[in-house]
């Protein structure tokens, strides 16, 4: 006989939550998992898991869009790396949605650039975006452990 699914424990949005949560990387959750007690959790840490499970979603979409971002800007380098071996006359084409347009080297080379740089940009804000989820989860990990009683004490506004 199964126990009763951690996940859906009477809360609403319990069917929502993904089965993988807390295995996300670089989110280290030690102790039992606290889902399979939000039955039994009183509103406020309630709230507080939610908000929890809320900030692990939003950190997998950072890590997501920043990998993605990271592939993109690695792609384009090697492009333009390319480009440093092919001769300035060679016609050149691009792809516009479904089309290849004719396109000069220089135009060519100016796009990759631009581009090089709008990535680095974007990975950079990802990666700052991805430290302040990082903080904001350990931080409301440990609101939620001092509040369970079964966590550290510390951190701004303890014991108040």
């Amino acid at each position: 006989m199964t126990g009763p699914d951690p996940v859906s424990s009477g809360d609403s949005r319990g069917s929502l939550v993904p089965q993988n949560r807390g295995k996300m990387r670089g989110f280290n959750t030690p102790g039992p998992d606290p889902r399979s007690m939000q039955g039994n959790l009183p509103p406020e840490a309630q709230e507080k898991l939610e908000e929890l499970q809320d900030l692990q979603e939003t950190a997998q979409q950072v890590a997501a869009q920043k990998q993605q971002a990271e592939t993109n800007l690695q792609e384009s380098r090697t492009a333009l790396d390319e480009l440093e071996d092919v001769d300035e006359d060679t016609t050149m084409y691009r792809e516009v949605g479904e089309l290849l347009v004719k396109t000069g080297f220089d135009e060519a080379q100016d796009d990759l650039e631009e581009k090089v740089s709008s990535l680095e940009v974007r990975v950079e804000t990802l990666e700052k975006q991805e430290e302040r989820v990082q903080e904001q989860f350990e931080d409301l990990q440990g609101e939620l452990q001092q509040m369970l009683g079964g966590g550290p004490a510390g951190g701004p506004g303890a014991g108040a």
